[in-house]
């Protein structure tokens, strides 16, 4: 049982290291649960499909617009000003890593 155990260990650290070694620095530690429900109450996707058409995906990098984690925190930020939304700053990250995470997958 014990040598089960530390094979599990030794083949699965890695793996977990690797996937936080991938997440870029400025969305370690973000509440991805609080993203995904922020992205749902403020109707996100209802805005981006009004803006681009279709599902609103199409928003999701637009052609040199958004190119580091850094950038998509700024313009979650600026979604944040410009229609008043309220977030404090760990809700604006939570919802750029959701986003990061489900359309962007920037390492950095």
């Amino acid at each position: 049982m014990h040598r089960l155990t530390l094979s599990f260990f030794i083949l699965c650290v890695p793996w977990v290291l690797d996937a936080q070694a991938q997440e870029p620095a400025i969305f370690q530690g973000a509440d991805l649960r609080l993203g995904a429900q922020l992205l749902a109450e403020h109707k996100c996707a209802v805005c981006h499909q009004q803006k681009v058409g279709g599902d609103g995906s199409a928003i999701y990098r637009p052609a040199g617009r958004i190119q580091s984690a850094g950038l998509l925190r700024g313009m979650v930020e600026h979604c944040n000003t410009e229609l008043n939304l309220g977030l404090f700053p760990d809700e604006v990250t939570a919802v750029a890593a959701v986003l990061n995470r489900d359309h962007y997958r920037f390492s950095r």
